[in-house]
């Protein structure tokens, strides 16, 4: 159940990153406003990816928990 989650949130910073440089390619071919466009969808995605962290580790501290009792 943990390892799962932590596999789907390392799958969505995979995504973020993408985007983030996606967004830095628009930047480089001087493209700013595909830039913003792709650092504000890079910036979304990494909060999402960041929620998906945040329960892949609740997951894992409750199975860790369980095994302690």
């Amino acid at each position: 159940m943990a390892r799962e989650a932590h596999l789907e949130a390392a799958k969505h910073h995979l995504d973020a990153a993408s985007k983030h440089l996606a967004a830095v390619g628009k930047y480089n071919e001087g493209d700013v406003h595909g830039a913003e466009r792709h650092s504000e969808e890079a910036w979304a995605a990494s909060q999402f990816a960041d929620g998906k962290s945040v329960e892949a580790h609740r997951q894992a501290t409750m199975v860790l928990k369980m095994k302690m009792i």
